[in-house]
């Protein structure tokens, strides 16, 4: 299952990492990517949206289910 989330914030290449490093560690994400120009998030996976989303606004970053 893919879960693409809509990610406020992402300004570089490092923020890309920061949000794919607080996905991954979510239980139950396969892989996590992120692109900071298109602003979205894609997770591989059948991880709980709630808990995808805390993990980005926990990283510093306001996002919503997109």
């Amino acid at each position: 299952m893919t879960t693409t989330l809509t990610v406020e914030g992402m300004g570089c290449e490092g923020c890309e990492d920061i949000v794919e490093n607080a996905l991954s560690g979510v239980n139950g994400v396969d892989e996590a990517s992120a692109d900071y120009e298109d602003g979205v998030a894609s997770v591989e996976g059948d991880a709980d949206t709630e808990s995808l989303v805390e993990a980005v606004e926990f990283a510093g970053y306001e996002t919503t289910p997109a």
